[in-house]
């Protein structure tokens, strides 16, 4: 099952568009859109507007293939059960959002093992018929608290900070 979602910030039509384009010429392959506030309503597989967090969960979780926009809580969410992704950045220019910081954010994890960015709609289609029958390899999964060394460091600044403050 592929689970593709917009996020609940804003509305990603073309992402909902190409998503429900290929499901159409796929019909054998189910798939599920969580669209968010989008004019496009898809016609070739089921879909919500909002999903609640326990069902995302448990669609994250059972899905082979996760599409979504390149935002930093579908990757983290993905990468702590080591889900591969397909992603597509938002663009300013196309009124997707108000600034380019997904395409920042797709350039910082185009190498991260197991998640894919694609350009354009084309390129999202070609890869989930690629990525349905051949899925990537390589998605480690990240741990969902920071390392004990990490906080404890953090912990002894923030502290000591305090004393300084006075």
């Amino acid at each position: 099952m592929i689970f593709a979602s917009v996020g609940s910030m804003l509305p990603f039509d073309r992402l909902t568009q190409g998503v429900d384009e290929w499901a159409a010429a796929h019909p054998d392959v189910p798939v599920f859109l969580q669209i968010g506030e989008g004019e496009y309503e898809p016609r070739h597989c089921e879909w919500a507007r909002i999903v609640p967090h326990s069902d995302y969960q448990k669609r994250l979780e059972g899905c082979t293939l996760f599409v979504a926009h390149v935002g930093m809580g579908s990757i983290l969410q993905a990468l702590e059960i080591g889900k591969q992704m397909l992603m597509l950045p938002r663009r300013a220019a196309l009124k997707e959002h108000t600034t380019d910081h997904q395409l920042h954010t797709a350039a910082r994890f185009r190498d991260t093992p197991g998640l894919k960015i694609v350009d354009d709609v084309a390129a999202l289609q070609q890869e989930m018929g690629r990525l349905v029958h051949a899925p990537m390899t390589g998605s480690d999964r990240i741990a969902n608290v920071a390392p004990e060394a990490f906080t404890s460091r953090l912990r002894a600044y923030l502290t000591e900070g305090m004393k300084f403050a006075d």
